[in-house]
């Protein structure tokens, strides 16, 4: 018999299935296009860091505030942040609360390297653009470091079994997992832009 243990749970679900989701996504692909090129303090982050493309992360910390698109998001991202916090079996004195939300913009090869979220409970990503050939979301076992000498897995493994795990997104899409989970954004192989959006619950 095997007993599954320390399971990590990646929550998944969908904008797109929603009432108005192409008119709603086509105006946050707008209003990231624009924060692209308005916000010149965020584009010197980005040259500063290396960053092939646009991210809001260091210049904008007020976007579900600054326009409507993202007010509207937040809404939708808080409601699967409780539903993910109740599976989780969270004992929590009050539900997740949205601390940080940005932008990406991911230019063909760009990429993202191997990193957490400190300081936060739950992360993700919602996807607003996703060309052929874009990234999907590279997903590290946490045991990774401490394995030593173990063998490799076949290729027919399962999901559960593998050291990494490929989560390739569409449009609408929402994952989310625990934010100690390192994660990373292969390069982008699509011949355009890739945008999304990332958030972390506190």
């Amino acid at each position: 018999m095997l007993r599954p243990l320390f399971v990590t749970q990646v929550y998944e679900a969908s904008l797109a299935d929603g009432r108005g989701f192409a008119a709603f996504n086509q105006a946050l692909a707008d209003a990231c296009r624009m924060l692209a090129v308005e916000d010149g303090a965020g584009r010197a982050w980005c040259k500063a860091n290396s960053y092939r493309g646009y991210t809001s992360y260091g210049s904008l910390t007020d976007l579900p505030h600054r326009l409507p698109e993202f007010a509207e998001l937040k809404k939708h991202l808080d409601r699967h942040a409780a539903a993910y916090a109740s599976a989780l079996k969270f004992q929590m004195a009050r539900k997740p609360r949205l601390d940080t939300l940005w932008v990406n913009i991911l230019k063909p090869g760009g990429g993202h390297t191997g990193h957490i979220h400190p300081h936060a409970v739950l992360s993700g990503t919602v996807y607003v653009d996703v060309p052929d050939g874009a990234s999907a979301l590279k997903l590290e076992d946490p045991r990774l470091p401490m394995m030593m000498a173990r063998p490799s897995v076949a290729a027919e493994a399962g999901e559960a079994e593998k050291p990494f795990v490929y989560l390739a997104p569409r449009a609408g899409t929402v994952l989310m997992w625990e934010s100690w989970l390192r994660h990373e954004v292969p390069t982008n192989g699509a011949k355009s832009d890739r945008i999304s959006i990332s958030f972390n619950y506190a």
